[in-house]
């Protein structure tokens, strides 16, 4: 059951932070908003998303974890419904501030109750589940969401997901037990001091603002890319930039069942896990760049959906990396700084991306920038982060 409302959490944090990208079209145009605003308006929820992930991160190593994600999720469903009631692009930013602050707590609460309940062997498997509901999210919000603002409007979509999203603390509450901490020596052993020396720190996370970079391009842009450079209709765009999201879900789950697997025959979690995350970065680049080029625009989805499940494949292992290293008494601080620094590329990536469309009038540099990033963050697995395992701490 935990499992399954963590997945289920995973994906109503994705369907809500998506919601704008679909509804993109027709809210700049309602609220005459150029490229570089709405890139900006992206750009700030990761703002507060990042920075709060660090406290995030010590909250749910040192109170009920189950408290505090339900406190998060409670204040993220109501952003949710208040942005469709927003009037102007400074309320707009207010709103996607608030959400942002609300989903911090996600990442963090998911490690730490993971680390804490599922072995070495499993946790592929079980961060691969968590990780699809990351994607199916996405590929929900952009069908039906894309369907929903084509028949009825932007601003019914937020109402109606702020509130049914609150409906999930219900057996949240109801059936997770408490997930208390094991007193001063877990909470109080580990400091952000002593993580940010380790080397392995600095590699997860810059290898995940490369994730990041690239995955919040996608999320921001490809609704905006499809109709504008592709010549989509809403209702196209909802069914195939779907696609490639659910194909994500499904390559997550299948990598973490086959890493599982692969340690399970006797291989090491070491080559299993960086094999899984450089692999996935290369191959989402070697698709992701003939995707652009293409003129058929059922090729360039094709392309971008092949690209998709190559990333499946990284983000099925990235969190097992952490957690393995990380261990139990330092899961939760150490996610809320990888996913701080991570989610500084959902800063970057659409406010750059607003500029350069902007700037060039196409999408071609936007995809190259993205692929220049998924290359330096399969170097940081492969290359710069030395063999998984359990890390050795000074204070015990």
């Amino acid at each position: 059951m935990l499992l399954l409302l963590l997945a289920l959490s995973v994906a109503i944090n994705y369907i809500d932070r998506g919601a704008l990208s679909v509804s993109a079209p027709l809210l700049a145009k309602e609220l005459s908003l150029d490229p570089s605003q709405m890139g900006m308006l992206f750009s700030a929820f990761f703002w507060s998303y990042a920075l709060f992930q660090l406290v995030a991160g010590w909250l749910v190593d040192r109170y009920d974890v189950k408290w505090v994600y339900a406190g998060g999720f409670a204040l993220w469903s109501a952003a949710t419904a208040l942005t469709g009631a927003v009037s102007g692009f400074g309320t707009l930013i207010a709103a996607r501030l608030a959400l942002g602050v609300g989903e911090s707590v996600a990442y963090p609460a998911c490690s730490r109750l993971i680390v804490r309940n599922f072995p070495e062997e499993r946790r592929g498997f079980v961060n691969a589940l968590v990780d699809a509901g990351s994607k199916l999210g996405p590929g929900f919000s952009t069908l039906f969401g894309g369907l929903a603002v084509s028949a009825f409007g932007w601003r019914p979509l937020f109402l109606a997901l702020g509130a049914a999203s609150i409906l999930w603390l219900i057996p949240w509450i109801a059936s997770v037990p408490a997930q208390k901490t094991d007193g001063p020596a877990e909470t109080g052993s580990i400091g952000f001091g002593e993580l940010l020396t380790r080397r392995e720190v600095w590699v997860t996370s810059a290898g995940m603002f490369c994730l990041g970079y690239v995955w919040y391009f996608l999320l921001s842009w490809l609704p905006t890319y499809l109709v504008k450079e592709r010549g989509l209709s809403m209702n196209a765009m909802a069914v195939f930039g779907s696609v490639p999201f659910f194909v994500m879900a499904a390559s997550t789950t299948l990598g973490g069942w086959l890493s599982d697997r692969w340690i399970r025959a006797g291989e090491s979690a070491s080559r299993v896990r960086k094999t899984f995350a450089a692999g996935g970065l290369v191959s989402c680049g070697l698709a992701m760049l003939p995707a652009v080029l293409v003129s058929d625009p059922s090729v360039s989805i094709g392309l971008i959906t092949l690209a998709c499940f190559g990333m499946g494949f990284y983000t099925s292992n990235v969190w097992a990396i952490t957690q393995t290293l990380a261990g139990p008494l330092a899961a939760g601080k150490w996610t809320g700084i990888q996913n701080a620094i991570g989610n500084m590329g959902g800063v970057v990536s659409p406010w750059l991306t607003g500029w350069i469309v902007a700037r060039n009038g196409s999408f071609l540099h936007a995809f190259f920038a993205a692929i220049v990033v998924l290359a330096a963050g399969a170097v940081c697995y492969a290359v710069l982060l030395a063999e998984v395992k359990p890390l050795e701490w000074r204070k015990k």
